[in-house]
């Protein structure tokens, strides 16, 4: 294992309807590509009677590669572990209007992340630890920094439910950046993927399974 951090993520995602346009209005705003267009495999783990899930809290490996990648180097893609958890306010901020608003606004949770080199050995040592995994689901993500605006990450993902951008930062920068690409508070998402899929399928009237584009391998 390599690198890691501990921070408190805030964040919104914004429906994309046309990824044409929203290319159009990246380059408009001079968006600057930090991370080019990336396969990701998002598996949960949690315990069979969904304990992490009830609290709120979410462990997660992710593996990477850049498509084109040969198979040798996908096999020994990057992989990301991934803790989230609830945010547990001070009593100050409880009383705060701006934390309110926040909370109310935007989605805010306790997160740890370190980087591994091998997504087969976490997945045993998360599996010797009593839980497994219980969803999976991908996406293609390419992120981007916006001129002028400060620790703010904009990402672009393509899923199987739509496609969405997702801005990750301080709340008056990620205000800044979404008024910057055209669109309002009132646009502002806070569902996980887990739930955007869900809501997904029951509007098709489909079972819920794992959000996979068409024709991947089930999960094991």
């Amino acid at each position: 294992m390599f690198g890691s951090q501990r921070f408190r993520e805030i964040e919104i995602k914004l429906r994309v309807s046309n990824l044409r346009e929203i290319h159009k209005t990246l380059r408009r705003v001079r968006a600057r590509e930090i991370s080019p267009r990336t396969y990701e495999l998002n598996t949960l783990y949690d315990t069979p009677a969904q304990d992490l899930r009830r609290l709120g809290r979410l462990i997660r490996v992710r593996v990477e590669h850049v498509p084109g990648d040969s198979k040798r180097k996908r096999e020994q893609g990057h992989a990301v572990l991934t803790y989230k958890a609830p945010v547990r306010s001070s009593k100050e901020e409880k009383h705060t209007r701006a934390a309110v608003a926040s909370r109310s606004r935007f989605k805010v949770k306790q997160e740890a992340e370190v980087s591994v080199t091998g997504a087969d050995q976490m997945d045993r040592i998360l599996r010797g630890l009593g839980l497994r995994p219980t969803f999976r689901y991908e996406k293609y993500r390419t992120t981007y920094l916006l001129p002028g605006i400060k620790d703010l990450k904009i990402e672009l993902d393509e899923t199987p439910v739509g496609d969405y951008l997702e801005l990750e930062g301080s709340p008056a920068s990620i205000d800044r950046a979404a008024s910057r690409l055209g669109y309002a508070p009132a646009d502002y998402i806070q569902a996980t993927y887990g739930a955007l899929h869900l809501a997904d399928c029951r509007r098709r009237g489909r079972k819920p399974g794992h959000m996979l584009f068409p024709n991947a391998k089930n999960l094991r």
